[in-house]
């Protein structure tokens, strides 16, 4: 929503699930943030439907009058499990998305530097979102390796929602990667884009020079993800999916567009006309160049 007002957006409206302890209302914490941003166009709902809804609009017919309750919108933005991402996809052109965002990624390139009860406690934080949430290490020390996975099965006993954290550590999408060294590590990282890249290594900030593909990088051990999930300022919503080689993460940008205008006068036009002729040619568009020399007729004004 921010991101949105800064951009100038006059017309915001948000989906948040219906909640059952809360009279089939959003959560009230949600609200009262809606409040406070001066949001009043709120609906209850989530999921799939929501995309739809937001791209087609929603209408009642009541008495045989037709009444608009939902006005199609031009740009959904937002993160979501698997089916948000999939109907996001499937409707982008009918609307414009920010990306696919969802379900939740974490890769940690960690090099034997690294603190294993601080990289299972980061693994575990994004494989809380979801059963299908990924959680990857990727390091070239065996030891460290072995020491992460002794971390995990302790942590994992204690948490809150560990039978959720365990099936998503445990799912295809979750692994321990070895590689032969550092350099190969941020090449694993670089092909996999991930939503979530930490970099708990000994010299973080000289290795994320080498980051090319991922919607965000934390640098360090004092920089860890949930950082970015409340308050460091980066934005929550990030590419996933592999998305991150050729996505951003939700930025001010995303609510603007660029327009192009073009005027020359009468001198740059005359100038530039041949040159517009021969390409219009080269491409054998001849009606393109005719478009041009129709304004050197004999007898009108250019």
């Amino acid at each position: 929503v921010v991101p949105a007002q800064i951009a100038g957006v006059k017309s915001i409206a948000l989906a948040s699930p219906a909640q059952v302890d809360n009279s089939g209302w959003p959560n009230p914490t949600i609200l009262a943030t809606c409040a406070i941003l001066e949001v009043d166009e709120i609906y209850a709902m989530g999921g799939a439907q929501a995309i739809a809804a937001f791209a087609y609009g929603v209408r009642s017919i009541v008495d045989g009058l037709t009444q608009e309750i939902l006005e199609p919108v031009d740009l959904v933005t937002g993160p979501g499990n698997i089916y948000v991402a999939a109907a996001k996809r499937a409707l982008r052109g009918k609307i414009g998305i920010d990306s696919e965002a969802g379900p939740t990624e974490i890769a940690i390139v960690a090099d034997k530097s690294a603190r294993a009860g601080e990289v299972a406690a980061d693994l575990i934080s994004q494989a809380e979102h979801d059963i299908i949430a990924a959680a990857v290490l990727i390091t070239d020390s065996l030891e460290l390796a072995d020491q992460v996975q002794s971390e995990l099965k302790l942590r994992t006993q204690v948490t809150k929602h560990s039978q959720r954290i365990v099936q998503a550590l445990s799912g295809i999408q979750s692994a321990i990667v070895i590689t032969d060294n550092l350099e190969q590590s941020l090449d694993v990282a670089n092909a996999y884009a991930a939503e979530h890249l930490e970099l708990l290594t000994s010299d973080p900030k000289r290795d994320s020079r080498k980051i090319r593909n991922a919607g965000a990088v934390f640098l360090g051990r004092t920089s860890p993800v949930s950082l970015g999930d409340y308050l460091a300022g980066s934005n929550h919503v990030l590419p996933t999916g592999g998305c991150a080689c050729h996505s951003s993460g939700l930025s001010v940008q995303t609510f603007l567009r660029g327009l192009h205008f073009i005027s020359y006068n009468e001198k740059a036009f005359s100038e530039i006309a041949p040159s517009v002729i021969t390409f219009a040619n080269a491409e054998d568009l001849p009606a393109h160049g005719e478009a041009i020399s129709a304004r050197f007729e004999v007898g009108k004004d250019l």
